[in-house]
């Protein structure tokens, strides 16, 4: 499998576990833990783990010119964005946060144009939108919203606010992306922001009674802190590689399906012939945001 096949299959999976996660997390918050704890959990999960990995690749070592931008992948990528996420979801539900997180490729479609230089083909401007319609076709047509979600419009605020605290991580990670390893950069992005959250969500965490957690629990626990949070960045990071950050961010779109899905298989919800025609769109939307030109 070619190089950037490879990626596209890294980012597929990334979204898909995302998609999954808005549900999975949504159910851990508040009764097992504040998602402020829930955060400082993922992270310092994340920064154990990928320091142990690093033992086993080379080390690099990085400039000193590269620390300022290091600093704001770990506070873009690992902090605000996580913040933001998890506290919304703990005010709104699932399906509204995968939905809002569609509006990341949008966001960097604009950052890519005006700091990248990206050029945006007419083929982008016309799968995005679709994208985007079929997003919206699940939020207003084919979602039912959960009960226990006290802020609704305050969660999905904060939503806005984490894709676009993503969007700028996308963008500001790229150069990294072309000179360090993976591993390189996953290492430092969750130390930094390990003693970023170390004060804000210490006390929450704190307050979990861990050694009364049943079996199931731990094991949603060890999913978002896996799955959602160590795999899904070891892909995005490797997907960048191969990718244009305008690219990766297409693959939003694939979380409002996953989540929904995901839903119907645990009989929280049912299909709808509008739910199919949302994900025809979506997957569309994708398929044209990630063909790569003809040479000619």
């Amino acid at each position: 499998m070619n190089p950037r096949a490879l990626a596209l299959l890294a980012a597929t999976a990334a979204s898909a576990i995302y998609g999954i996660n808005h549900t999975i997390a949504k159910n851990l918050m508040p009764d097992v833990i504040q998602p402020f704890g829930f955060i400082f959990l993922r992270i310092s999960g994340a920064a154990v783990l990928f320091w142990l990995l690093s033992l086993f690749f080379p080390s690099e070592k990085v400039d000193r010119k590269d620390w300022l931008r290091f600093l704001a992948c770990g506070l873009f990528g690992m902090t605000i964005n996580m913040l933001m996420f998890f506290k919304g979801l703990s005010l709104s539900t699932p399906i509204n946060s995968s939905v809002v997180i569609t509006l990341v490729p949008v966001i960097l479609l604009i950052l890519s144009a005006v700091f990248l230089r990206e050029k945006i083909t007419w083929r982008k401007y016309v799968g995005i939108g679709l994208g985007l319609l079929g997003a919206l076709f699940l939020i207003f047509f084919g979602i039912k919203t959960q009960n226990n979600a006290p802020n609704i419009p305050l969660g999905n605020v904060l939503f806005l606010i984490n894709a676009t605290s993503y969007s700028i991580y996308l963008i500001i990670v790229k150069p990294l992306v072309e000179k360090y390893t993976s591993i390189t950069l996953m290492k430092w992005f969750f130390l930094i922001a390990f003693i970023i959250n170390f004060p804000i969500g210490l006390q929450e965490f704190t307050e979990v009674a861990w050694t009364q957690l049943p079996l199931d629990i731990i094991g949603k626990l060890a999913f978002v802190v896996i799955g959602t949070t160590f795999f899904t960045y070891l892909f995005n990071i490797y997907a960048l590689k191969q990718l244009q950050p305008s690219t990766i961010g297409a693959f939003i779109y694939l979380q409002p399906v996953v989540a929904v899905v995901f839903a119907i298989l645990v009989g929280s919800d049912q299909l709808t012939p509008i739910r199919i025609g949302a994900a025809i769109l979506i997957f569309t939307g994708v398929y044209l945001s990630t063909r790569k030109p003809k040479s000619t």
